[in-house]
């Protein structure tokens, strides 16, 4: 076991280089993030462009996704060899020429093939940001330098959709590549200028047989939770081959870390630690609750109340904003209010908020869309960096570097599996709604005809068969995202025991650094 490599010495820089190492690295935080969904609200506009059905062009997403999961474990290893700042600027280098790739694109084929390169160059760019975050920044100002790392994590994808349909329809789809071209280069610049060298460390080796097999399995599950739903699950047989392979692949890497006289990709001791593996199981579940709820809020907006897509967005930003606030409240209490009692709180508050939602119907007005935005999204803000410091409050320093790749990992699978989950449940319960309801509009029920007599219409006419079916679309369409929030709700809910089972345990200067084995 090789000794660890040393923190950087926050207090060898000035105030001045503090603000612009942190204005890099999170400006290539949040340009790693926002890509995940801000391209969502394009698709339609990029399928018309490159000659792709619907079908097709959600590959641009699901591209992105399964790099950057299957690259993302190996933060550590390439951090080590290449060096922290290089291998930083490398990633920012090569996400800002990907980018300007995936603009340029002329069909579909192009345009996956460079976002399968941009994922791959994002990966490591939140973990390592996260890292430098608390190298560059004192211990007593830690708490701060998380909430706001966490900002740009976690009010990135929220403001996505916002930011991509402004884009979108004042521009052009190409332009929600080409703007991270600006930002990608002065990150660039600024962190080559400014951040902290660390040195490499020498002799590190890789696991490549044990990599190979992680990649298949991540690659596999995202698989599966990206294109599940589209391809019915389980009655694709290509659903059921990646699913085999994912759990098959798991099986063996699972086997070959407990091989003698092996050096695995990842140790899996790190899930000894109870506060490191609970607070990845919490992410799981706030992976469901709020990118469930990015998700299927605009769907309900824009197709059942008729919202245009910048109404939407400006609608659905709210949750950023309280968000955003929530962190910056929670850095400057982190350090004098128990953890645990923080990660309660925002449960409580995004409960309320998951309540408000499950009210939602066809009649509400604007302020009864909003409030449990706000309140969901505050408590979201008070649960991600409290959880984030808790997470490797009791982690031994030699597993930093591994676990901050692990922890940025299941953050990516936890969105994902909320958005399958979500998104399969709003389709099927639709259509159960659909038949439920559908069984009472008959020419015998005298509902139907009081219903349509004001409109001088019959069940009979054209006219009137046609507002029956429309209604019958939409009531169906939002008991299923009733249905959708109640899931949301019932995520949040089961946080609260595992976030009482956390440790309130004192730092250990184990945050995410480039501490290595």
């Amino acid at each position: 076991m090789s000794k660890s490599i040393p923190l950087f010495d926050a207090s060898k820089l000035s105030a001045f280089e503090r603000v612009m190492i942190t204005l890099a690295v999170m400006a290539a935080t949040v340009m790693q993030v926002l890509d995940t969904t801000i391209a969502s609200v394009a698709l339609p506009y990029m399928a018309g462009d490159l000659g792709a059905s619907p079908d097709q062009i959600s590959w641009v997403l699901t591209s992105y996704l399964v790099a950057s999961a299957i690259i993302m474990p190996l933060t550590g290893y390439f951090t080590d060899k290449f060096g922290q700042r290089e291998y930083l600027m490398l990633s920012i280098g090569l996400f800002v020429l990907s980018s300007a790739l995936c603009g340029l694109s002329a069909n579909l084929p192009q345009i996956v093939g460079f976002r399968l390169l941009q994922g791959v160059a994002g990966a490591a760019l939140v973990p390592l940001s996260q890292a430098i975050m608390v190298q560059v920044f004192p211990p007593d100002q830690r708490g701060k330098a998380m909430a706001i790392w966490g900002i740009g994590v976690m009010v990135g994808p929220i403001l996505g959709p916002t930011i991509g349909g402004w884009i979108t329809e004042t521009f052009n789809w190409r332009w929600t590549f080409y703007i991270n071209l600006p930002v990608g280069l002065l990150a660039l610049f600024v962190v080559g200028r400014f951040a902290p060298r660390i040195p490499r460390k020498t002799g590190r080796t890789m696991d490549w047989w044990g990599f190979a097999l992680l990649g298949l399995s991540i690659g596999g599950l995202q698989y599966v939770l990206d294109r599940g739903n589209q391809d019915n699950w389980f009655s694709s047989s290509t659903i059921v081959t990646a699913a085999i392979i994912s759990v098959v692949a798991l099986v063996f890497f699972i086997w070959l870390s407990f091989v003698p006289n092996r050096k695995p990709v990842f140790s899996l001791e790190i899930f000894r630690d109870r506060n490191f593996t609970l607070a990845n199981g919490v992410m799981l579940l706030m992976g469901l609750g709020m990118f469930g709820a990015i998700f299927v809020q605009p769907l309900m907006l824009e197709q059942e109340m008729g919202y245009p897509v910048m109404t939407t967005g400006m609608a659905l930003a709210p949750r950023g904003i309280a968000s955003m606030v929530a962190m910056m409240i929670v850095g400057r209490i982190i350090g004098k209010v128990d953890i645990r009692l923080i990660i309660i709180t925002g449960i409580a508050l995004s409960l309320v908020g998951s309540w408000g939602m499950m009210q939602y119907n066809l009649d509400i007005n604007t302020w009864q869309i909003i409030w449990p935005l706000l309140f969901q999204g505050a408590g979201i803000g008070m649960i991600f960096v409290p959880l984030s410091t808790a997470a490797f409050s009791t982690l031994a320093p030699h597993f930093a570097a591994e676990a901050a790749g692990i922890y940025s990992l299941v953050r990516t699978v936890g969105s994902s599996i909320g958005i399958s989950l979500v998104a399969t449940l709003v389709s099927r319960h639709a259509q159960v709604a659909w038949n439920q309801l559908g069984g009472g509009i008959t020419i015998e029920n005298p509902l139907v005809w009081q219903y349509l007599a004001p409109l001088h219409l019959t069940p009979q006419s054209p006219q009137g068969a046609a507002i029956l079916a429309n209604v019958l679309s939409q009531q169906s369409n939002m008991l299923s995202y009733h249905d959708a929030f109640v899931l949301i709700f019932a995520s949040f809910l089961f946080m609260i025991p595992v976030a009482f089972a956390l440790k309130s345990g004192q730092k250990k200067n184990v945050t995410p650094s480039i501490a290595a084995e």
